[in-house]
C-alpha cells in the first residue's frame, strides 16, 4: 500500500499562513460539471414532485367550482324560510337577513352579490278584469311578492314605486312593461282577484302605480322568480287543456300585512347564495358540517332565539352537492394517482442509477480514504455535506418555483412530496457509498449470500403483489370517503416490479440465446454485442437491472393509463349514443307528426349510414282475458335501418327478418294475421314467459293484434328500457291502425353533420298552437339564423351530448396529470438508460480499443454499442406493455369510471389494445433514439479516444 501513497517530502509543511483545501470545495472543483448535472437532476425532481401535488389540488378545486356553478345560485343558496306575521314590515326583514349574514361563516362564505330576502305568497290568484287578455278562455292569474331592494336591480318605465296605501284603497303594486302590455294592463288600473271561498266581504283589488324593466335578466337576484319580467303562457302538456296567462307583481315593504291577508299568508324568505369561489375540495367535509350546523344544527337553533322565531327554518341542496362532489373526486382519484405513482417509481429508479454512478466512479477513492484510517462515519460526513452543497441549493430552488408557478392555499402535501424527493436524492450516494465502504470477512471480499437474500426478496415481492391483486379483485375500490386507495394504486407498480424482476432472470439465458443464433452466421459484430448485453460489464457479472425497471415501470404506467383514457373515450361515446338512440335524434312536439318529406330529405343526408322514422306510444296496453292489464310502450319502426341503428348504438340488436310480414293483413279464412313483434324481457316476464299473440289496445280504443317473434333486453328509441314495450314494423301496423304512420321521431346513425339536419327541421311547418304562442308572448317560434329549431321540436346528437360529457375540470385535470406525469416518465426513463450507458463506458471503451487494434471499423464499433444496449430496452418494452395488459386483466374490474366519464356506468376495464400500444410504442422509441444519439456523439470520440491509448505502446 505504500505506493497508493504520497511521499512525505511532498507534502508541503505546515505552516502559521497555510490552510488546508476544504473538503467540499476541493470536491466540487474538481468535477464541475457533474455537480451541475447533479443539481439540474434534483431541482427537476423536487420541482415535479413538489409540482404534482399543487397541480392536482388546482385541478380539484376547479373541478369543484365549476361542478357548483353549473348548479345555478338557486342551488348553491341557503334559503330561510318563516311565516310572515300581521306585524312584520320591511325592517324585520333587513333585521334578520343581518343576523343570518352574522352567522354564516366558518368553511363557507356568503356571496359579495349579498342576501336576497323578502315575501312570496302561496299561490297566484284568478284574475277577473273583463279587459284583461284571454287566449283561450281562462282568467289570468297573479302573484304577489315583495322583493327588497328592487329599485337597484329594475327600472321605472312609467308611474312610480308602491308605497303605503290608506285601509280603504287598493294595495298598490308594480308589473313589468312586457306584462302590462300582453295582459292590457294600464298604470292606474285596479285588479280584482277571484273570491275567496272563505270571504265574507268583498276584497279590495290591487292598484297597478307603475311598470319596470328588469336590468339584466341574468342577475342572481332575480333567481326563483317566475313571469316577473314578462307574463308566461301557460300550456299544458297534452295540447288539449285551454291556455291562461301568468305573471308576478311586486308590492311595497310597507303594505306586508295587507298582501298576507290579500293572499291568506304569506311566508317570508332570505336566500343568502354561498361565495363557491371560496370552497375547498380538501375542506369540503368541514364545511359540510358547518353547513349542517346552520341548517338543523345549533347554530340553527341559535338562529330561532335570536330572531324570535321558532317557525325558522333553513334548506339548501349543498348537502347533497357535496356528497355528489367528494363522491365524484374519490372515484377519479385512483386511476388519477396511477400515473404520479408511477413517475415516482422511475425517479426513485433513476436517482439510485445516479448514485450507483458516482459509486463506481469514486469507488477507489473512498476505498483507499478508508484504507487510510478513514472511519465509515466521517466519509459518510463528508459525503453528506458535499452532496448538501449541491442537492439542497437544487431541492430549494426546485420547491420554491414550484410553489411560486402553481399558487394553491394547501402547502403540506407539495412540501412533503419536494422534502422527500430532495432528502432521496441527498442519501442515495452515502448509501450506497455506506455498502461499498461495509465490512469485510477476514480483510477480503464478502461472503457471498446476495443470491440467497436476492431470491427471498424476489419471493416476498411477488407475494405481495399477489396478495394486493386478490384484495383488490376481493373487495373492488374502497368506499367513497375513503380518499385514494392504496392498494388500487401499488398494484398496476407491483406488478410492473414483478416483471422487471422476472425479465432480469429471463434477460440473460434469452439474449445468450439470441447471440448464439446470431453467432452462426456472417460478421462478430452481432454476436460480440450481444454477448455482452447478456453478460453485463466487467465488474458486474449480470446486467443491471434498473435501467430495465425505469422504462418498464414508465411503459407499464403509460399503457394502464392510456386505457382507462381509451375506455373513457370510448365509453362516453357509447353512452351519449344510449342517451340519444344513435347519431343523431329529432323529435317532433307532444301531439305532433314529422313530415314525411323530412325523413325522406334527412335520410339523403351525406354521411347517414341508416335512418328510420319511429312512432313511440307510451300508453298502450297489452290484455289478456281475466287478467289485469299491462302498461306497455309502443315502437313502430323500419326493421332494417331499424336494426343497423340498435347494431351500432349496442342497445337491442336484432335479426331485421324477425319483423318480416306475412302476405296479406288477413288469413284466407278472413281471421286477422298479427303483426310480427319483439317483446320487452320484462314484458315477457310479466307474460308468465308464455308470449304468444296478444291483444294491444290504444289510447285511442283501436286495437292492434301482435305475434311474439323474439326478445330484446332494450331498444334504442326508449332511453328507460326497463318499462315494457313491444317493437312493431312499420309496413304491417301502419296498415291495419294508420295513426301508427304519424311517427313523431327519427333516428340515424353515421357521421351526420348536425347543421345540416337543423337546417332541413327549420323548414318545417311550426305546430299552430305554437305559432299562436309565439304570437301572443312576441317570441318568434322559430329564429332567423337557418339552423335554428322551432318551438317544440327538439334535435339531439351524440357528438354534442359526449363533448358535454368531457367538458369536465375533473376529467381534464386527470388527463392532464396523466399526460405529463408520462412524458416526465419517459424522460426520466431515457436518462436511466444514458446513465446507464455511461456507467459501462470505461469497459465498453477498452473493449473498443482492443478490437479497434484487430482491424474493427468504427462503423463496426458503432452497431457493437447498439447490438449491446437495445436488446434491453426492446425487452422492456415489452414486459411493460405485457405488465400493463395483465394489470387492465387483473385490476380492471375494480376500476369505476363513472366520475371520469361524468355518467353513471358499471365499474369495469376493458382492455384495449389500440390504447396501450401507442404510448409504449412512443417511449421505447424516445428510449432508443436517445441511446442511438448517445452512440453516434459519443461512440465515435470513444473509439478515437482509446485507440490512442492502445497504441501508444
Amino acid at each position: 500500500m505504500q505506493d497508493l501513497a504520497p511521499a512525505a517530502p511532498t507534502r508541503p509543511a505546515a505552516g502559521p499562513g497555510h490552510r488546508p483545501a476544504r473538503w467540499v470545495r476541493t470536491r466540487l472543483r474538481a468535477a464541475p460539471w457533474g455537480t451541475l448535472l447533479n443539481a439540474v437532476l434534483v431541482f427537476t425532481v423536487v420541482l415535479l414532485c413538489t409540482g404534482l401535488p399543487r397541480g392536482v389540488d388546482r385541478g380539484e378545486d376547479a373541478a369543484l367550482r365549476d361542478f357548483l356553478r353549473g348548479r345555478g345560485v338557486g342551488a348553491t343558496s341557503l334559503v330561510t324560510n318563516a311565516d310572515l306575521r300581521p306585524d312584520d314590515d320591511a325592517a324585520t326583514l333587513d333585521a334578520v337577513a343581518e343576523t343570518l349574514v352574522a352567522r354564516a361563516g366558518g368553511e363557507f362564505r356568503i356571496s359579495a352579490s349579498g342576501p336576497v330576502h323578502g315575501v312570496r305568497t302561496k299561490q297566484p290568484r284568478a284574475l277577473t278584469d273583463p279587459q284583461l287578455s284571454r287566449p283561450d278562455g281562462p282568467d289570468p292569474k297573479l302573484e304577489l311578492r315583495h322583493l327588497a331592494g328592487l329599485s337597484g336591480h329594475a327600472d321605472l318605465t312609467g308611474g312610480r314605486w308602491p308605497a303605503a296605501a290608506p285601509a280603504d284603497r287598493p294595495l298598490q303594486i308594480v308589473v313589468s312593461q312586457a306584462t302590462a302590455e300582453r295582459l292590457n294592463i294600464r298604470i292606474g288600473d285596479v285588479l280584482h282577484p277571484e273570491p275567496h271561498l272563505r270571504a265574507a266581504a268583498p276584497e279590495p283589488g290591487t292598484e297597478v302605480v307603475g311598470t319596470f324593466r328588469v336590468r339584466d335578466e341574468a342577475d342572481p337576484y332575480w333567481t326563483d322568480v317566475h313571469c316577473l319580467a314578462r307574463p308566461c303562457l301557460r300550456i299544458p302538456d297534452t295540447f288539449e287543456w285551454k291556455r291562461w296567462w301568468e305573471a308576478t307583481g311586486l308590492t311595497g315593504g310597507d303594505d306586508l300585512p295587507r298582501l298576507r291577508s290579500w293572499a291568506e299568508g304569506g311566508q317570508l324568505y332570505w336566500r343568502l347564495p354561498v361565495d363557491t369561489d371560496a370552497l375547498r375540495a380538501d375542506r369540503l367535509p368541514l364545511a359540510g358540517r358547518d353547513l349542517a350546523s346552520y341548517l338543523t344544527g345549533p347554530t340553527a337553533a341559535r338562529l330561532a332565539a335570536e330572531t324570535g322565531r321558532a317557525d325558522l327554518r333553513s334548506f339548501s341542496a349543498l348537502p347533497d352537492l357535496f356528497a355528489l362532489a367528494t363522491a365524484r373526486r374519490d372515484a377519479a382519484a385512483p386511476p388519477a394517482a396511477i400515473g404520479p405513482a408511477g413517475l415516482a417509481g422511475v425517479v426513485v429508479v433513476v436517482l439510485c442509477l445516479s448514485a450507483a454512478l458516482a459509486a463506481d466512479r469514486r469507488g477507489p477513492e473512498l476505498l483507499l480514504l478508508q484504507a487510510r484510517g478513514g472511519s465509515r462515519r466521517g466519509v459518510l460526513r463528508r459525503l453528506l455535506g458535499e452532496g448538501a452543497a449541491t442537492v439542497l441549493p437544487g431541492a430549494a430552488l426546485g420547491l420554491l418555483l414550484a410553489l411560486l408557478l402553481l399558487p394553491t392555499p394547501r402547502w403540506g402535501a407539495a412540501l412533503l412530496a419536494g422534502a422527500t424527493a430532495g432528502g432521496f436524492a441527498l442519501l442515495a450516494f452515502p448509501a450506497r457509498a455506506l455498502l461499498l465502504l461495509g465490512p469485510r470477512a477476514d480483510g477480503r471480499a464478502r461472503p457471498r449470500r446476495g443470491g440467497a437474500r436476492r431470491v427471498a426478496g424476489e419471493l416476498a415481492l411477488l407475494a405481495l403483489t399477489a396478495a394486493a391483486v386478490a384484495e383488490v379483485r376481493r373487495r373492488g375500490a374502497a368506499p367513497p370517503g375513503a380518499g385514494i386507495d392504496p392498494l388500487l394504486v401499488a398494484a398496476p407498480l407491483l406488478i410492473a416490479l414483478v416483471t422487471g424482476l422476472l425479465l432480469a432472470r429471463l434477460q440473460p439465458p434469452l439474449i445468450g440465446a439470441l447471440a448464439r443464433t446470431v453467432g452462426r452466421r456472417r460478421g462478430a459484430v452481432g454476436f460480440l454485442g450481444l454477448a455482452r448485453a447478456a453478460r453485463g460489464s466487467a465488474g458486474h457479472p449480470r446486467p443491471s437491472v434498473l435501467p430495465m425497471l425505469a422504462l418498464l415501470l414508465a411503459v407499464t404506467t403509460a399503457g394502464f393509463g392510456a386505457d382507462v383514457l381509451g375506455a373513457v373515450d370510448s365509453g362516453r361515446t357509447r353512452e351519449a349514443r344510449h342517451a340519444t338512440g344513435g347519431d343523431v335524434m329529432v323529435a317532433a312536439p307532444t301531439a305532433a307528426a314529422l313530415a314525411p318529406s323530412f325523413a325522406a330529405a334527412a335520410g339523403r343526408l351525406p354521411g347517414v349510414r341508416a335512418a328510420t322514422a319511429v312512432t313511440v306510444q307510451t300508453d298502450a296496453a297489452v290484455l289478456r282475458p281475466g287478467q289485469r292489464h299491462l302498461t306497455v310502450s309502443l315502437v313502430v319502426v323500419d326493421p332494417p335501418a331499424y336494426a343497423e341503428i340498435a347494431r351500432t348504438v349496442g342497445r337491442g340488436a336484432f335479426d331485421p327478418a324477425l319483423l318480416a310480414a306475412p302476405d296479406g293483413p288477413a288469413w284466407p279464412d278472413g281471421r286477422e294475421v298479427p303483426v310480427p313483434a319483439l317483446y320487452s324481457r320484462g314484458l315477457v316476464e310479466q307474460l308468465g314467459g308464455r308470449a304468444g299473440a296478444e291483444r294491444i289496445y290504444l289510447s285511442s280504443n283501436n286495437e292492434l293484434r301482435a305475434q311474439y317473434a323474439g326478445t330484446v333486453d332494450s331498444t334504442p328509441a326508449l332511453r328507460d328500457s326497463t318499462h315494457p314495450f313491444v317493437v312493431l314494423p312499420a309496413g304491417p301496423a301502419t296498415t291495419r291502425l294508420p295513426e301508427l304512420g304519424q311517427h313523431g321521431h327519427w333516428f340515424a346513425v353515421g357521421d351526420i353533420d348536425e347543421s345540416a339536419v337543423r337546417r332541413l327541421i327549420h323548414e318545417l311547418p311550426v305546430h299552430p298552437l305554437l305559432a299562436d304562442t309565439a304570437r301572443l308572448t312576441g317570441v318568434p317560434a322559430v329564429g332567423p339564423e337557418p339552423e335554428s329549431v322551432p318551438d317544440g321540436y327538439l334535435v339531439r346528437t351524440a357528438a354534442a351530448f359526449t363533448a358535454g360529457l368531457a367538458h369536465d375540470p375533473l376529467q381534464a385535470a386527470a388527463t392532464r396529470v396523466f399526460w405529463t406525469t408520462t412524458a416526465a416518465a419517459g424522460g426520466f426513463a431515457l436518462l436511466a438508460a444514458l446513465l446507464t450507458l455511461l456507467r459501462a463506458a470505461p469497459d465498453r471503451a477498452a473493449a473498443l480499443a482492443r478490437l479497434r487494434t484487430m482491424g474493427m471499423r468504427p462503423q463496426q464499433g458503432l452497431a457493437l454499442i447498439l447490438a449491446e444496449t437495445l436488446p434491453q430496452t426492446v425487452l422492456a418494452a415489452a414486459g411493460g406493455v405485457l405488465a400493463a395488459a395483465a394489470a387492465v386483466l387483473l385490476l380492471g374490474p375494480a376500476l369505476d369510471l363513472s366520475a371520469l366519464l361524468g355518467t353513471p356506468v358499471p365499474p369495469g376495464l376493458p382492455l384495449d389494445a389500440a390504447a396501450v400500444l401507442p404510448p409504449a410504442l412512443a417511449l421505447t422509441g424516445l428510449v432508443a433514439a436517445g441511446v442511438l444519439a448517445e452512440a453516434l456523439l459519443t461512440g465515435r470520440r470513444q473509439i478515437a479516444t482509446d485507440l490512442w491509448v492502445g497504441d501508444a505502446p
